[in-house]
């Protein structure tokens, strides 16, 4: 590090067990840049919006629980970021400060390396931030989606935000999904233990595909492939949405592959 030395972060809160400073240093190192990626626990959101600004920070990651307040301190929005509802990737080009979301970008490229997305009969578990970037990549995809999620009126909400139709948890059993994705926290280190839907509803043989990547290997993840599902850890995603990030700050083509493989192999020795 030196004073030409340029400074990335995540903020959210918590994030102390976010693996993205080890992924976005890897690459600097990897790629011989002079830039350093760290951690920020934010409560303050307005401040911390002008610590970015006056610091001089370069790029930053946003993640829970800030994805949805933060747009309202930021100078530009790109148009995906204004339909989800949320921005995870904030760029500081001299002071102006732009949002955009590469969840759904990393979502879909994560899931196109298992699955068909086209008019495949698709479950979305959870309404929340996660959700809308899922749903706004799924639509771009042309499948057929379907929403259930334990706040009723938040389900409706987004099913009609992205012409995708509610089913209550009640009901989910009779779908029968050739996709099905958790777009939850449920079963995230350290709560492991468990699963936000039965495993019951894993009735035809599609793909599951979960947002976690810590545990790689879920609750929610094992049922579905006892019952005979393809399963997809949130590994794909996360490097992709980082991955993202990274070229878009940088200008330099993100070496994806091998983070994968090193973000496996960081999860499988705890």
């Amino acid at each position: 590090m030196d004073s030409h030395t340029e400074v990335f972060a995540v903020i959210g809160n918590p994030v102390k067990h976010s693996l993205s400073p080890f992924m976005h240093n890897f690459a600097f190192e990897f790629l011989n840049l002079n830039g350093v990626y760290t951690a920020f626990e934010v409560s303050d959101l307005e401040s911390a919006v002008k610590g970015i600004r006056g610091l001089g920070i370069k790029g930053v990651s946003v993640t829970v629980p800030h994805k949805e307040n933060i747009i309202k301190y930021l100078d530009e929005i790109s148009d995906s970021s204004l339909k989800i509802g949320a921005v995870n990737t904030l760029t500081n080009k001299n002071g102006i400060l732009e949002g955009d979301n590469t969840d759904w970008k990393g979502f879909i490229l994560s899931l196109k390396e298992h699955s068909k997305i086209k008019d495949r009969k698709t479950l979305v578990i959870g309404a929340g931030g996660a959700s809308r970037g899922v749903c706004y990549g799924l639509a771009s995809e042309n499948a057929d989606i379907y929403i259930t999620n334990r706040t009723k009126s938040k389900g409706i909400e987004l099913a009609k935000d992205f012409d995708g139709e509610f089913v209550g948890f009640e009901e989910i059993e009779k779908l029968e999904p050739e996709i099905i994705i958790n777009t939850t926290s449920v079963g995230m280190y350290p709560d492991i233990d468990k699963s936000p839907v039965e495993k019951t509803v894993f009735k035809t043989k599609g793909t599951a595909i979960d947002i976690v990547y810590n545990p790689l290997n879920t609750k929610f993840l094992k049922e579905a492939s006892m019952s005979g599902f393809k399963t997809v850890s949130g590994v794909g995603m996360f490097v992709y949405q980082g991955g993202l990030q990274f070229e878009k700050w940088t200008n330099t083509r993100f070496p994806f592959q091998i983070m994968k493989e090193k973000i496996f192999h960081k999860l499988m020795k705890g």
